[in-house]
């Protein structure tokens, strides 16, 4: 992958996002590919991590894409701006998005842990 470039306030770490190859494997297996059984339900296609490890991935994509778009413009092999602007703009969008999302579940788990019996 290429390296995101350090464009604007935020650096290239703060766009780069890891990888989830452990996501449902078994804590003593080898951390293979995601979606190894192991956890309850993960080899069920409608499971949810399945679909977080399919969400997690298609964000990597797109955060990719960004960056590919974005070399491109900066090394004058995309000749279109607008395609780079809205590569970028789909990532930034799809990131605030992931974020709400992960702050929904924060929230929920919290409150769901402070439920008195």
């Amino acid at each position: 992958m290429i390296p995101a470039l350090g464009i604007g306030p935020l650096g290239a770490s703060e766009w780069k996002l890891g990888g989830v190859g452990s996501l449902g494997s078994t804590p003593g297996g080898t951390g293979g590919s995601a979606g190894a059984t192991g956890t309850a339900g993960s080899g069920s296609p409608g499971s949810f991590g399945n679909a977080l490890t399919n969400a997690i991935s298609s964000l990597e994509n797109t955060q990719a894409t960004a960056t590919n778009a974005s070399e491109q413009l900066a090394t004058g092999q995309l000749t279109d701006p607008t395609q780079a602007v809205t590569a970028v703009e789909n990532a930034a969008l799809t990131m605030d998005f992931a974020s709400q999302i992960r702050n929904q579940i924060d929230t929920a788990a919290t409150t769901l842990f402070q439920t008195q019996v």
